[in-house]
Protein backbone atom coordinates (compact mmCIF):
# COMPACT_ATOMS: atom_id res chain seq x y z
CA UNK A 1 0.00 0.00 0.00
CA UNK A 2 1.36 3.40 -0.97
CA UNK A 3 1.70 5.70 2.07
CA UNK A 4 0.37 9.24 1.81
CA UNK A 5 2.08 11.60 4.22
CA UNK A 6 1.28 12.91 7.69
CA UNK A 7 -2.28 12.80 9.04
CA UNK A 8 -3.20 14.77 12.17
CA UNK A 9 -6.19 13.29 14.02
CA UNK A 10 -7.64 15.73 16.56
CA UNK A 11 -10.04 14.07 18.98
CA UNK A 12 -12.88 16.15 20.45
CA UNK A 13 -11.11 19.51 20.70
CA UNK A 14 -14.41 21.10 21.75
CA UNK A 15 -15.42 23.92 24.07
CA UNK A 16 -17.09 21.72 26.66
CA UNK A 17 -13.82 19.83 27.16
CA UNK A 18 -11.25 22.52 26.45
CA UNK A 19 -12.68 25.85 27.62
CA UNK A 20 -12.64 26.60 31.37
CA UNK A 21 -16.36 27.43 31.12
CA UNK A 22 -17.16 24.13 29.42
CA UNK A 23 -19.51 21.76 31.23
CA UNK A 24 -16.95 18.93 31.21
CA UNK A 25 -13.76 20.99 31.21
CA UNK A 26 -10.63 18.86 31.50
CA UNK A 27 -8.10 20.80 33.62
CA UNK A 28 -5.14 21.70 31.43
CA UNK A 29 -7.01 21.17 28.15
CA UNK A 30 -6.87 24.86 27.23
CA UNK A 31 -3.08 24.76 27.52
CA UNK A 32 -3.03 21.49 25.56
CA UNK A 33 -4.95 23.20 22.77
CA UNK A 34 -2.64 26.22 22.86
CA UNK A 35 0.30 23.88 22.23
CA UNK A 36 -1.64 22.01 19.54
CA UNK A 37 -2.48 25.27 17.75
CA UNK A 38 1.18 26.36 17.85
CA UNK A 39 2.20 22.95 16.48
CA UNK A 40 -0.20 23.31 13.55
CA UNK A 41 1.02 26.85 12.87
CA UNK A 42 4.72 25.90 12.97
CA UNK A 43 4.57 22.51 11.27
CA UNK A 44 1.56 22.99 9.02
CA UNK A 45 3.58 22.68 5.83
CA UNK A 46 4.48 19.13 6.91
CA UNK A 47 0.88 18.13 7.75
CA UNK A 48 -0.90 16.63 4.75
CA UNK A 49 -4.32 15.92 6.26
CA UNK A 50 -6.30 17.10 9.29
CA UNK A 51 -9.32 15.21 10.64
CA UNK A 52 -11.24 16.42 13.69
CA UNK A 53 -13.83 14.42 15.59
CA UNK A 54 -16.76 16.12 17.34
CA UNK A 55 -18.76 14.64 20.19
CA UNK A 56 -22.46 15.39 19.61
CA UNK A 57 -25.07 14.40 22.20
CA UNK A 58 -28.78 14.65 22.77
CA UNK A 59 -29.94 16.02 26.13
CA UNK A 60 -31.45 12.63 26.99
CA UNK A 61 -28.36 10.50 26.52
CA UNK A 62 -27.48 7.27 28.31
CA UNK A 63 -24.54 9.06 29.94
CA UNK A 64 -26.44 12.21 31.00
CA UNK A 65 -28.27 12.62 34.35
CA UNK A 66 -31.73 13.30 32.86
CA UNK A 67 -31.82 9.82 31.31
CA UNK A 68 -31.94 8.18 34.77
CA UNK A 69 -34.11 8.14 37.92
CA UNK A 70 -33.90 6.42 41.29
CA UNK A 71 -36.93 5.28 43.30
CA UNK A 72 -37.26 8.79 44.76
CA UNK A 73 -37.41 10.31 41.28
CA UNK A 74 -33.95 11.85 41.61
CA UNK A 75 -31.37 12.03 38.84
CA UNK A 76 -27.79 10.84 39.44
CA UNK A 77 -25.03 13.30 40.14
CA UNK A 78 -22.38 13.70 37.46
CA UNK A 79 -19.54 11.17 37.76
CA UNK A 80 -21.87 8.54 39.26
CA UNK A 81 -21.05 5.04 38.02
CA UNK A 82 -24.08 2.91 37.09
CA UNK A 83 -23.67 -0.83 36.68
CA UNK A 84 -25.91 -3.56 35.28
CA UNK A 85 -26.42 -4.85 38.84
CA UNK A 86 -27.66 -1.46 40.01
CA UNK A 87 -30.25 -1.40 37.24
CA UNK A 88 -31.35 -4.94 38.04
CA UNK A 89 -31.78 -3.91 41.70
CA UNK A 90 -33.69 -0.84 40.43
CA UNK A 91 -31.34 1.53 42.23
CA UNK A 92 -31.17 3.46 38.96
CA UNK A 93 -33.53 3.03 36.03
CA UNK A 94 -33.59 4.65 32.59
CA UNK A 95 -36.73 6.63 31.81
CA UNK A 96 -37.26 4.50 28.68
CA UNK A 97 -35.66 1.71 26.60
CA UNK A 98 -34.85 -0.38 29.70
CA UNK A 99 -34.17 -3.63 27.83
CA UNK A 100 -31.83 -1.95 25.38
CA UNK A 101 -30.05 -0.24 28.26
CA UNK A 102 -29.64 -3.58 30.05
CA UNK A 103 -28.21 -5.11 26.88
CA UNK A 104 -25.80 -2.20 26.58
CA UNK A 105 -24.61 -2.52 30.18
CA UNK A 106 -24.26 -6.29 29.78
CA UNK A 107 -22.02 -5.91 26.73
CA UNK A 108 -20.07 -3.10 28.39
CA UNK A 109 -19.41 -5.32 31.40
CA UNK A 110 -18.21 -8.14 29.15
CA UNK A 111 -15.94 -5.72 27.30
CA UNK A 112 -14.39 -4.68 30.64
CA UNK A 113 -12.65 -1.54 29.36
CA UNK A 114 -14.69 1.45 30.53
CA UNK A 115 -17.32 1.57 33.30
CA UNK A 116 -20.58 3.40 32.60
CA UNK A 117 -20.16 6.88 34.06
CA UNK A 118 -22.74 9.67 34.13
CA UNK A 119 -21.30 12.94 32.82
CA UNK A 120 -22.57 16.50 33.02
CA UNK A 121 -24.63 17.34 29.93
CA UNK A 122 -21.98 18.11 27.34
CA UNK A 123 -21.47 18.71 23.63
CA UNK A 124 -25.21 19.08 23.06
CA UNK A 125 -26.06 19.06 19.38
CA UNK A 126 -26.01 22.64 18.08
CA UNK A 127 -24.58 24.15 21.26
CA UNK A 128 -21.53 26.35 21.90
CA UNK A 129 -20.08 23.49 23.91
CA UNK A 130 -20.04 21.22 20.86
CA UNK A 131 -18.09 23.70 18.73
CA UNK A 132 -14.39 23.24 18.02
CA UNK A 133 -12.21 25.21 20.45
CA UNK A 134 -11.55 28.46 18.62
CA UNK A 135 -7.76 28.57 18.97
CA UNK A 136 -7.47 25.15 17.35
CA UNK A 137 -10.05 25.97 14.70
CA UNK A 138 -8.23 29.15 13.68
CA UNK A 139 -4.95 27.24 13.38
CA UNK A 140 -6.63 24.60 11.20
CA UNK A 141 -8.31 27.35 9.17
CA UNK A 142 -4.94 28.95 8.51
CA UNK A 143 -3.50 25.54 7.58
CA UNK A 144 -6.04 25.22 4.76
CA UNK A 145 -4.24 28.00 2.87
CA UNK A 146 -1.58 25.44 2.02
CA UNK A 147 -4.28 24.21 -0.39
CA UNK A 148 -5.74 21.64 2.00
CA UNK A 149 -9.19 20.66 3.32
CA UNK A 150 -9.95 19.48 6.84
CA UNK A 151 -12.73 17.06 7.72
CA UNK A 152 -15.06 16.99 10.72
CA UNK A 153 -16.39 13.60 11.84
CA UNK A 154 -19.36 13.73 14.25
CA UNK A 155 -19.90 10.97 16.78
CA UNK A 156 -22.11 10.25 19.76
CA UNK A 157 -25.54 11.13 18.35
CA UNK A 158 -27.08 7.78 19.24
CA UNK A 159 -28.35 8.24 22.82
CA UNK A 160 -28.20 4.53 23.69
CA UNK A 161 -24.45 3.98 23.49
CA UNK A 162 -21.33 5.88 24.46
CA UNK A 163 -19.05 6.79 21.56
CA UNK A 164 -15.61 7.59 22.92
CA UNK A 165 -13.40 6.50 20.04
CA UNK A 166 -13.13 8.07 16.60
CA UNK A 167 -13.79 4.83 14.72
CA UNK A 168 -16.86 3.34 16.42
CA UNK A 169 -19.12 3.50 19.46
CA UNK A 170 -18.12 1.65 22.63
CA UNK A 171 -20.93 -0.83 21.93
CA UNK A 172 -21.98 -0.58 18.26
CA UNK A 173 -25.68 -0.86 17.45
CA UNK A 174 -26.19 -2.92 14.31
CA UNK A 175 -29.23 -0.95 13.18
CA UNK A 176 -27.35 2.37 13.34
CA UNK A 177 -24.42 2.57 10.93
CA UNK A 178 -23.11 5.74 12.64
CA UNK A 179 -22.16 3.62 15.68
CA UNK A 180 -20.36 0.94 13.68
CA UNK A 181 -16.82 0.90 12.33
CA UNK A 182 -16.07 3.94 10.19
CA UNK A 183 -14.41 2.01 7.40
CA UNK A 184 -13.53 5.12 5.40
CA UNK A 185 -11.67 6.66 8.35
CA UNK A 186 -9.91 3.36 9.03
CA UNK A 187 -8.76 3.23 5.41
CA UNK A 188 -7.45 6.80 5.53
CA UNK A 189 -5.48 6.07 8.71
CA UNK A 190 -3.99 2.97 7.08
CA UNK A 191 -2.91 4.96 4.01
CA UNK A 192 -1.04 7.61 5.99
CA UNK A 193 2.69 7.30 6.43
CA UNK A 194 2.36 8.78 9.90
CA UNK A 195 -0.69 9.31 12.14
CA UNK A 196 -0.42 12.01 14.81
CA UNK A 197 -3.03 11.95 17.59
CA UNK A 198 -4.01 14.79 19.93
CA UNK A 199 -7.18 15.85 21.78
CA UNK A 200 -9.31 15.31 24.84
CA UNK A 201 -9.67 13.55 27.07
CA UNK A 202 -6.59 11.35 27.25
CA UNK A 203 -8.33 9.00 29.70
CA UNK A 204 -11.40 8.41 27.56
CA UNK A 205 -11.86 9.49 23.95
CA UNK A 206 -8.16 9.65 23.08
CA UNK A 207 -7.39 6.33 24.78
CA UNK A 208 -10.34 4.67 23.07
CA UNK A 209 -9.33 6.12 19.71
CA UNK A 210 -5.77 4.80 20.13
CA UNK A 211 -7.11 1.33 20.97
CA UNK A 212 -9.38 1.37 17.94
CA UNK A 213 -6.52 2.44 15.68
CA UNK A 214 -4.38 -0.43 16.94
CA UNK A 215 -7.28 -2.79 16.21
CA UNK A 216 -7.47 -1.75 12.53
CA UNK A 217 -6.58 -4.81 10.48
CA UNK A 218 -3.42 -4.15 8.54
CA UNK A 219 -2.59 -0.84 10.24
CA UNK A 220 1.15 -0.34 9.84
CA UNK A 221 1.50 3.44 9.80
CA UNK A 222 3.82 5.16 12.23
CA UNK A 223 1.75 6.27 15.22
CA UNK A 224 2.73 9.33 17.27
CA UNK A 225 0.80 10.52 20.33
CA UNK A 226 1.33 14.21 21.14
CA UNK A 227 1.67 13.87 24.90
CA UNK A 228 1.52 17.61 25.66
CA UNK A 229 -1.70 18.01 23.66
CA UNK A 230 -3.95 15.79 25.80
CA UNK A 231 -4.99 15.54 29.48
CA UNK A 232 -6.97 13.09 31.58
CA UNK A 233 -10.29 13.67 33.34
CA UNK A 234 -9.44 14.19 37.04
CA UNK A 235 -9.87 10.95 38.98
CA UNK A 236 -9.46 8.86 35.84
CA UNK A 237 -5.73 9.35 35.31
CA UNK A 238 -5.03 5.61 35.43
CA UNK A 239 -7.82 4.76 33.01
CA UNK A 240 -6.50 3.92 29.59
CA UNK A 241 -3.00 3.32 30.95
CA UNK A 242 -2.97 -0.21 29.54
CA UNK A 243 -3.99 1.13 26.15
CA UNK A 244 -1.03 3.50 26.03
CA UNK A 245 1.28 0.69 27.15
CA UNK A 246 -0.11 -1.43 24.33
CA UNK A 247 0.53 1.45 21.93
CA UNK A 248 4.14 1.64 23.10
CA UNK A 249 4.51 -2.10 22.55
CA UNK A 250 3.16 -1.65 19.03
CA UNK A 251 5.92 0.88 18.45
CA UNK A 252 3.96 4.10 18.87
CA UNK A 253 5.98 7.14 19.89
CA UNK A 254 4.75 9.18 22.84
CA UNK A 255 6.31 12.60 22.29
CA UNK A 256 5.74 16.30 23.07
CA UNK A 257 4.63 18.27 20.03
CA UNK A 258 7.84 20.34 20.05
CA UNK A 259 9.83 17.23 19.09
CA UNK A 260 7.56 16.00 16.28
CA UNK A 261 8.12 16.59 12.54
Amino acid sequence: MKREGNLLLIVDAQNDFCHPQGTLYVPGADRDMYRLARFIEKKGNKIDEVILTQDHHHVLDIAHPGFWRNQRGETPDPFTTISLEMVEREEWLPIFQIEKVKNYLTELKEQDVFPHVIWPEHCLIGSWGAAVYDEVFQAVRQWTYFGKYYQLIPKGQNPLTEHFGALRANIPIASDVSTCLNAELASRLKRASRVLVAGEAKSHCVASTVKQILDIKGFKSELILLTDCMSAVPGFEEQGKEIFLQASSYGAKLMPSSEVL
